[in-house]
């Protein structure tokens, strides 16, 4: 079975930073795509970031201030998410698939967690 347990959000001021994690199981991690999304009420979902074995993918909105990294030998995945502001302030869910080339886009990824909250405190 897949499974994508988030962890690291919190409440922090902003310029702070938050490192968030996604560490996966039941599937083999070298093979697949890890997306970071933030879904905020109201707003819909945006796809913030992805990794895999072929590239890397930034949104406009956080680029130069998060930055993606993976860990195969962990199974995780991180977030580092630095000079946060408050507009950063949602729930933010990873997502896996397989495949070489990463994806924005939510409906590419089959498998996700269930969300960690981040607060940027203005």
């Amino acid at each position: 079975e897949v499974q994508l347990v988030e962890s690291g959000g919190g409440l922090v001021q902003a310029g702070g930073s938050l490192r968030l994690s996604c560490a996966a199981s039941g599937f083999t991690f070298d093979d697949y795509a890890i997306g970071w999304f933030r879904l905020v009420p109201g707003m819909g979902r945006e796809g913030v970031s992805c990794i895999s074995s072929g590239l890397t993918y930034y949104a406009d909105s956080v680029k130069g201030r998060f930055t993606i990294s993976r860990d195969n030998a962990k199974n995780t995945v991180y977030l580092q998410m630095n000079n946060l502001r408050p507009e950063d302030t949602a729930v933010y869910y990873c997502a896996a698939d397989v495949g070489y080339y990463c994806s924005a886009y939510g409906s590419e990824y089959r498998h996700w967690g269930q969300g960690t909250q981040v607060t940027v405190s203005s």
